[in-house]
C-alpha cells in the first residue's frame, strides 16, 4: 500500500503539534516547566507541529482542488458545445438552411477571441511597455483581468495593512514591498539573536491579506507574558514580548532555508491573497539627522544659550521617534543597498504603484531609499500615488501639513511620487489628540488650480528657493472609531476612483 509523503508530514504534525500543546498545557497548569519540556521547547514544538500540518493539508486541499479542475476541463474538451448553449439565450439568427453551421462559426469566432486574451496575457511585460487601460468595471480593467489590476504599495508598519484590507475588494494582485530597517520590539530581538531580516512589518500584512483576516490578526499580534506561568510568578519568560506571528514567520524561515522563501510558504500555507516582499535583503540601519533645541540649564542661561540649536546623528529605526527634534534628512547604512529583485519586477508590471499610509520617515521612506526601489517607480509607466496620513506622528512629522509631505518626498525620493491622496475631513480648530495634528490640505494662500474632469488640484508652493509642484485629489478617508487611522474601506473606494481617472 503506498502512503504519500504529505499523509506521513501530516500525521507527524499532528503528533509533534499534540506533544507541544500538551507541554504547554502542563506548564500553564504549575506543574513546572512542563514535565521533561521546557516552555520555549513545548513552545516550539507547537508552533513546528502546526506549520507540517498546515503545509501537509493546504497541499491536500490544492490536490484535490486541481484535480477537480482538470477532470472538469478534460470533460469540457470532449463535449460538444452546441450542447452547452442554454435555450432561453438563442444563438444569432442564421440562414434557415444552415442553423448549425452558424452556431458553430459563431463559436469558432469566441474560441479565437479567448485565444488571443490568453496570448497577451502571457506575453513578457517590460519597463517600456506603453500601459493599456481600458474600461472595462466601474473602474478599471488592467494586464491581469481576471484577477484587477496588479497594484503595488510600498510602506510597513500599522498604516499599510489598513490599505490592503481595502484593496482586496478589488484585486487579487496585491503585491506589498516591506521595509527592513525594523529594529525594535520583538523584531529587533529576532533581528539580532537569529541574523534575520524583521519580521514584524511582514507579519502584519501577511495576516490583512490571509483570508482568514480576523483570527489570523488576533493569532499573529498574541504576545507572550512577561513571567513564566511558574508558582512563583517572578521567573522572566524566554518569550517575553515575543509575537506569536514573528516567532511563526522565523521558524518557516529556518525550515525553508531562507527568510523570502519563508514568506513565500507562509503566504502559501495561509492562503493569502497577493504577496509580501522586502524592498532589499540586506541588513540595513535606518539614520538620522535631527535639529531640536538644547536643554535649558542654569548653565546654558548664564552663557547666553538659552534654546540654542543642536543637530543630532541617530542610529536605529526605534531610536528616531524617541529623539525629539525636527527630522532633517534620512538616510540607510549601508546606503546603496541592492533592491530585491522580485520586488524591482513586481514595479515595473504594475498598474499602480502606492507609498503609504504609515509612519513617514520610519515606515515609508527606508523602501524609496532602496536606490532600486526608487528608480523602478521612476521608470514604471504606472501611475504612482502617496497616500497621505491623516494625522501627524509625535516625534517624526510634528506639525506637518501635506506639502511638507510632499516636499520631503521631493528631497528623498526626487520625482517617485507626484500625486497624493489626502483626507479632507477634518476639524482644523479641533486637534484629534493631545499628542498630534490633523495634517491640512494646502492653504487658501497656496498657488492651486483645480480640474473639473478628474477632481484634482495642481499645487504649486515655494519653500524658501526651493519650488514644489503635486497633484492633490482629496477625500473622506478618516475612521471615525480612530481618528488617525484610515477606513479602509473608504480609503480603497476613493483610490481607486484616483485610479480611473488617472487611466
Amino acid at each position: 500500500m503506498y502512503i504519500s509523503y504529505r499523509t506521513v508530514a501530516s500525521y507527524l504534525g499532528m503528533f509533534v503539534l499534540g506533544a507541544g500543546v500538551v507541554g504547554l498545557v502542563d506548564m500553564l497548569m504549575g506543574n513546572g516547566a512542563g514535565g521533561s519540556l521546557t516552555g520555549s521547547r513545548a513552545l516550539w514544538l507547537t508552533v513546528t507541529g502546526l506549520i507540517m500540518t498546515l503545509w501537509s493539508f493546504t497541499h491536500h486541499w490544492r490536490n484535490g482542488k486541481a484535480s477537480n479542475m482538470a477532470q472538469a476541463k478534460q470533460t469540457a474538451q470532449h463535449a460538444d458545445p452546441l450542447d452547452a448553449v442554454d435555450p432561453s439565450c438563442p444563438l444569432p439568427k442564421a440562414p434557415t438552411s444552415e442553423p448549425e453551421a452558424s452556431a458553430r462559426a459563431l463559436h469558432s469566432s469566441s474560441v479565437a477571441e479567448r485565444a488571443e486574451t490568453d496570448r497577451l496575457q502571457q506575453a513578457p511585460v517590460t519597463a517600456d511597455e506603453p500601459l493599456q487601460i481600458k474600461q472595462a468595471t466601474p473602474f478599471i480593467a488592467s494586464r491581469n483581468p481576471a484577477g484587477g489590476p496588479n497594484i503595488v504599495a510600498i510602506g510597513g508598519g500599522t498604516g499599510m495593512p489598513q490599505l490592503l484590507r481595502g484593496l482586496r475588494e478589488y484585486t487579487d494582485s496585491i503585491t506589498a514591498i516591506v521595509t527592513v530597517a525594523d529594529d525594535g520590539g520583538s523584531s529587533g530581538r529576532l533581528r539580532r539573536q537569529m541574523g534575520m531580516l524583521p519580521p514584524g512589518d511582514f507579519r502584519n500584512n501577511i495576516a490583512a491579506l490571509s483570508e482568514s483576516e480576523e483570527l489570523l490578526t488576533r493569532l499573529f499580534q498574541y504576545r507572550f507574558a512577561r513571567y513564566d506561568a511558574t508558582r512563583s510568578g517572578q521567573d522572566k519568560s524566554e518569550l517575553a514580548g515575543h509575537s506569536f506571528g514573528n516567532l511563526f514567520i522565523a521558524t518557516m524561515a529556518a525550515v525553508s532555508g531562507s527568510f523570502e522563501s519563508g514568506l513565500a510558504e507562509s503566504s502559501r500555507v495561509l492562503a493569502v491573497r497577493g504577496r509580501v516582499l522586502p524592498s532589499t535583503l540586506e541588513q540595513v540601519h535606518l539614520c538620522a539627522e535631527i535639529a531640536r533645541r538644547r536643554n535649558s540649564d542654569a548653565d546654558d542661561v548664564h552663557n547666553g544659550a538659552l534654546d540654542a540649536e543642536e543637530w543630532l546623528l541617530v542610529e536605529g529605526e526605534s531610536q528616531i521617534p524617541e529623539t525629539g527634534g525636527q527630522i532633517m534628512r534620512v538616510f540607510l547604512k549601508p546606503e546603496t543597498p541592492p533592491a530585491y529583485p522580485e520586488a524591482i519586477r513586481s514595479i515595473l508590471q504594475a498598474d499602480l504603484i502606492v507609498a503609504g499610509p504609515g509612519s513617514f520617515f520610519t515606515s515609508i521612506m527606508p523602501n524609496l531609499l532602496v536606490p532600486g526601489v526608487r528608480d523602478a517607480i521612476c521608470a514604471s509607466a504606472a501611475p504612482s500615488i502617496y497616500i497621505c496620513n491623516i494625522t501627524t506622528q509625535p516625534g517624526e512629522t510634528d506639525h506637518f501639513t501635506v506639502s511638507d509631505h510632499m516636499l520631503q518626498l521631493r528631497r528623498h525620493a526626487g520625482n517617485a511620487f507626484t500625486t497624493v491622496l489626502a483626507n479632507h475631513n477634518y476639524d482644523a480648530h479641533t486637534p484629534p489628540s493631545a499628542v498630534s495634528q490633523w495634517v491640512t490640505l494646502p492653504s487658501a494662500a497656496s498657488d492651486t488650480t483645480s480640474h473639473a474632469t478628474s477632481g484634482a488640484t495642481e499645487v504649486k508652493e515655494m519653500f524658501g528657493r526651493f519650488p514644489l509642484e503635486y497633484r492633490l485629489f482629496t477625500g473622506n478617508l478618516v475612521d471615525v472609531n480612530q481618528p488617525s487611522h484610515h477606513a479602509p474601506r473608504q480609503l480603497a473606494a476613493r483610490l481607486m476612483e484616483v485610479f480611473a481617472s488617472l487611466a
